[in-house]
Formats: structure tokens, sequence, C-alpha cells
């Protein structure tokens, strides 16, 4: 059974597309079937996956607007191995559009229902901020994945986050729950970190991924070459890290429930 996983965070700068782009790749080089969802107007999961935005002639914006099916939208033609549903300042239009729309909640839910079942899995990079791009995402996906720093702030952002989870699954999708939380941008050396990180693993326990995400300057030059930093520099900290992310994701779903067939 696919595994839709919006990877999510309202505060901006965690490294949320970073996240879902090396993700994306990792999970395709563990052999896979990944199709990779750009929700953000901003387009740079897209741009990240090696394709250009200023070049689509179909996006996720036509899918969410019935302009289009879904399989026409997605391309195969990126970097890192995986399928794309790819976005530009377009999307920027749709929440507009749908405005007097029925359900416009469930948009990408039913447009993903017509393709799921050719994945494994399906990341969805979900904007920076609470609007009807990201409860379309929550609403689609059967977990949360939310990639945050450890700082004072990002703890209090994480709590607003967690309150929005809870009431998308009170109001509109039921099965909805919270992957795992990623720790990114890790630097042991800080001693907030550390202390930050302390308070997670304490409050929210194995919901904390045990992998980390290091601060790492191959991971911030990879998107410039719209590449994943496993195809840029495959023994950087940084792929090295997602690649083990990749592998504890997997493992997760295999002991869940619903498990991925191996």
């Amino acid at each position: 059974m696919v595994k839709i996983l919006a990877v999510t965070n309202q505060k901006g700068g965690v490294g949320k597309t970073t996240s879902c782009v090396n993700l994306a790749a990792s999970l395709a080089a563990t052999k896979r079937r990944v199709l990779m969802v750009d929700l953000d107007p901003q387009g740079n999961a897209t741009m990240g996956a090696g394709v250009d935005k200023h070049g689509l002639e179909r996006s996720v914006y036509d899918v969410l607007t019935g302009r289009v099916d879904t399989q026409d939208a997605i391309t195969s033609e990126t970097s890192g191995g995986f399928d794309l549903l790819p976005a530009n300042g377009d999307l920027t239009a749709a929440e507009v559009e749908l405005i007097p729309v029925k359900r416009k909640e469930f948009r990408l839910k039913q447009a993903l229902n017509l393709v799921q079942d050719n994945y494994d899995y399906i990341l969805i990079d979900s904007p920076p901020s609470l609007n009807m791009l990201t409860v379309n995402a929550l609403v689609a996906a059967t977990g949360v994945i939310i990639p945050m720093q450890c700082e004072y702030y990002a703890l209090e952002g994480i709590s607003a986050l967690m309150g929005t989870v809870e009431k998308i699954r009170a109001a509109l999708n039921p099965s909805l729950q919270v992957e795992g939380i990623l720790r990114t941008m890790y630097d042991p050396r800080n001693g907030l970190t550390r202390d930050v990180s302390t308070q997670l693993l304490e409050y929210f326990g194995d919901k904390v991924y045990r992998t980390v995400i290091p601060r790492n300057v191959r991971l911030a030059e990879a998107p410039s070459h719209g590449l994943p930093a496993l195809l840029y520099d495959k023994n950087s900290r940084g792929a090295v890290s997602y690649l083990a992310l990749a592998g504890e994701v997997n493992r997760r779903c295999a002991q869940s429930p619903n498990a991925l067939a191996s």
C-alpha cells in the first residue's frame, strides 16, 4: 500500500524542500517507486529535481483546477530517479480559483487516487504556511514528516503544527498521523541544539527520527545544480544522512500495519 507523506512545517527555512527532494532520491535509490509532488508555488522542489519550472507545459496547478489528468502532468525526467508532479508560480492562482469549488480540500487527494497504485511512496512538499494548498496536502496524506531546526522558536512552531494536524484529523482526514520529526541543520557543537534535541526526544519519543541531518555545504550547493545531494556528492555527510533516513523510513513502514511490500 502506498505511503503518502506530507513534508510540512509552517515555519520557513527549516530544510523542508531539501528534505523532500533528498528523501525522494534516497528512497528511489533503495528501489522504491517514488512520486514527489511540489505543492509550493515557489517551485523550489521542482528546480531541485532538475526540472525547469519556467518551461512547464503542465503542472500541479493544472491538475488541481481540473485542466488535465494527473498522469498527464507527471514527469519522470528528474535527476533523482523519481517521478515529479511539478509546480511553478501558476499555483498561486489555484487557491483563488478553488474558492467556489465544493470539497476543495480534497482536490489533491482525488488527483493522487488516480495514480497512487503506481508508487510505494508519494512525498508532498508543502508551502511554509497554513493555506488551502497545505490543507490539501494534509488531507491527501497518510502521514506527516516535520523537519525542524533544534532552536527555541521551533519548539513553539511544532506545537502549533501538531494542533493543525489534530484539527485536520478531526474534521477531514481521520487516518492522518505524525510519521516523524526530523532534526535538520543539526550542529552538535551548539549547546542549544543539544538541549532542544533532548527535549524533543523526551516529549515525542519514537516519533523523532534517529537520523539527524547535519549542516552541510554540499546539501546547500546541490539545488543550484538541479541535483539531490546523493548525485551531487554521494560521499557528503548530507547525502549519507538522507540515505540513512530513507532506510529508517523504510523500516518504519515495514513495521506498520499497512506495510509496504519489500
